[in-house]
């Protein structure tokens, strides 16, 4: 796989046991471009390694005054030469490829898997998190991906040059093939440590960024109650923590570091130490020496490998971790389905509730319990919390169908729900029936105001389609917000459309018109309401009441508006006391009536 050729056809299926096994079996998925980084490491670090043997053949050619043997070291450094500048270039251009194409399969895979859980994704995991596993943690899991075959080139090279400097000169390779394990492991020991520290940087580091989003996202809301300066408190003390974790992962790090230029020094030391002795006695010849001093000053170069795969590992292990975790997550239905892909009609029933929404009918359901209506509106898009409990469209269960045609059939907005950036046009452009024009949504969704805001906020955009939309519309009011989302969905024209309290935070007189175009463009279609409202209970065919998660009336507005206190006290948001005062009040009106009944 190629750069160009990203996105991948298909991810694949993660091993999302833990984070170890989905690092293992993302470098099995890249095996082509691992073994490919491989052979340009060998080629490069080899090329490397093999310079201080030319020059010792080269000092030795001088010393003897051979210049047959002198030209011949002459080609041999020339051919290490090309040899380092292509596998240099080509090592890089490998290791690119694979940090990009793995850190695009792990995206593609978290993508796959938002879409694939919807909105059950944000009740699991919140939403920072994986925010922070979607940009900064694929980034460190490719950087071990790609660092690993890097770290083989050069342990393969290092064993290399270990057993040819014992083969070439065994008194001084000796001492080599003993000092390099000892400066490869050193740092094992602190690596635990340098790891919990990383950890801790990021934990509070993530705590800042959500911290500093709340309140970006609520920053209209905290001038109001002039709260903005007690959030920028906590924020700089979450900063604060932030730093002083990063600085003492820097000093596990740094002495890390330390340990890896001290102990590469020390082994240099030794090998001119025993060297001079050697040659002193006769033992070793100059050219010999200068070859071990070069090649144990050029190894410092490989070794380098052993300290960026420790730090590669310990920043992606946990990111692996999160990442997995979030991979790992499952539906609690089937999405593959067991019936074929057509989108059945008919009528909407939950057998949790009891609720029964007819087919091509407005229908609306109060539920006094905020929590529960987004639960029970979860449901009825296809996301129960017991498997066996699914809502049944037309007599079929949605778990039994594809998960596409499932969205297809049944469309939930949340009650907050999000716009994307991007210009109008691209907010739009959903998949639809096209049943449904973007004007006639619009329209219904009562948006002129919005679009004239639009227009009005875009310096360069005559029509409203074109102007471009912030951030999450957080330019547009809430009720702006609101409008544009029920016009998103009225444009999808999907079978069955239900609405998480859609108007709640527009005026009455819009609220009206919006109820009457909600009803005219849906006409024939089932559409679900979950509101209070008056104005769009009034307006539905038949009105639903939900009391402790069980259908407790149904009929008219009017008609449950006088006969039902229960329903009464959630669309008048009467209290239990109020209640009981307008019941007393009915009672002596009853007692009055029946004296005058009675002396008459």
């Amino acid at each position: 796989m190629q750069i160009q050729d990203l996105p991948y056809p298909d991810p694949g299926v993660p091993d999302a046991r833990s984070g170890p096994r989905f690092l293992w079996w993302l470098w099995r998925n890249q095996l082509g471009g691992q073994l490919k980084s491989l052979a340009w490491g060998l080629l490069h670090f080899v090329s490397v390694s093999a310079l201080p043997f030319c020059v010792g053949l080269g000092v030795q050619a001088a010393v003897d005054r051979s210049g047959t043997r002198l030209a011949l070291t002459g080609a041999l450094m020339l051919l290490c030469g090309t040899g380092l500048a292509v596998g240099d270039t080509m090592l890089h251009r490998a290791a690119v490829t694979n940090w990009i194409t793995a850190a695009a399969r792990v995206q593609q895979l978290l993508a796959r898997k938002a879409a694939h859980l919807g909105s059950a994704l944000t009740r699991r995991v919140a939403a920072g998190e994986v925010v922070a596993v979607s940009t900064g943690d694929v980034e460190k899991i490719g950087w071990f991906v790609e660092a690993l075959s890097r770290f083989t080139a050069a342990a393969v090279t290092v064993v290399i040059v270990a057993v040819g400097l014992v083969v070439y000169q065994p008194a001084l390779g000796v001492v080599v093939a003993v000092g390099l394990p000892v400066v490869a492991l050193a740092v094992l020991p602190l690596l635990p440590r340098a790891t919990r520290r990383a950890d801790v940087q990021r934990e509070k580091a993530g705590r800042a960024t959500e911290l500093a989003s709340d309140t970006v996202a609520g920053l209209r809301v905290l001038r109001g109650i002039g709260g903005e300066e007690l959030f920028l408190d906590r924020y700089r003390r979450a900063s604060q923590e932030v730093r002083h974790a990063a600085v003492r992962s820097a000093r596990m790090w740094s002495l890390i570091s330390a340990v890896q230029v001290l102990l590469p020094g020390l082994l240099l030391i030794a090998v001119v130490w025993r060297g001079i002795g050697l040659a002193r006695e006769g033992r070793i010849d100059v050219g010999e020496l200068v070859t071990v001093y070069s090649a144990v000053m050029i190894l410092t170069y490989p070794l380098r490998h052993f300290e960026e795969i420790a730090m590669a590992y310990s920043f992606s292990r946990p990111s692996a971790k999160r990442a997995a975790r979030v991979l790992s997550l499952q539906r609690s239905t089937d999405t593959d389905g067991t019936r074929e892909a057509e989108v059945p009609g008919g009528d909407l029933y939950d057998p949790v509730t009891g609720l029964l929404a007819p087919a091509g009918r407005f229908t609306a359901v109060v539920c006094g319990d905020p929590d529960a209506a987004g639960r029970l509106a979860e449901r009825l898009g296809g996301h129960p919390a017991e498997p066996d409990r699914s809502v049944l469209l037309g007599g079929v269960p949605l778990d039994d169908l594809p998960l596409d045609s499932a969205r297809t059939a049944v469309l939930v907005q949340d009650k907050d729900p999000v716009l994307l950036s991007g210009t109008l046009r691209e907010l739009l452009d959903v998949p639809s029936s096209g049943a449904v024009p973007a004007t006639d949504a619009l329209t219904a969704a009562q948006c002129e105001d919005v679009l004239d805001a639009l227009v009005q906020g875009s310096l360069d955009a005559d029509d409203p389609m074109d102007a471009r939309i912030t951030e999450r519309g957080r330019s547009l009011s809430g009720g702006q917000r609101q409008r544009l989302a029920l016009a998103r969905s009225l444009i999808t024209d999907p079978e069955v459309l239900v609405l998480d309290e859609p108007t709640s935070a527009v005026d009455s007189h819009t609220e009206a018109r919006i109820a009457d175009g909600l009803r005219r463009l849906r006409s024939g279609r089932t559409t679900v309401v979950f509101t209070s409202s008056p104005l769009l209970l009034d307006r539905a065919d038949q009105v639903v009441l939900v009391h402790e998660g069980r259908v407790a009336a149904a009929g008219p507005h009017r008609e449950l508006i006088d006969g039902d206190p229960r329903y009464r006290a959630v669309v008048t948001r009467e209290t239990d006391e109020e209640l009981a005062a307008a019941d007393g009040m009915l009672l002596d009106e009853l007692q009055e009536l029946e004296e005058i009944e009675e002396s008459a």
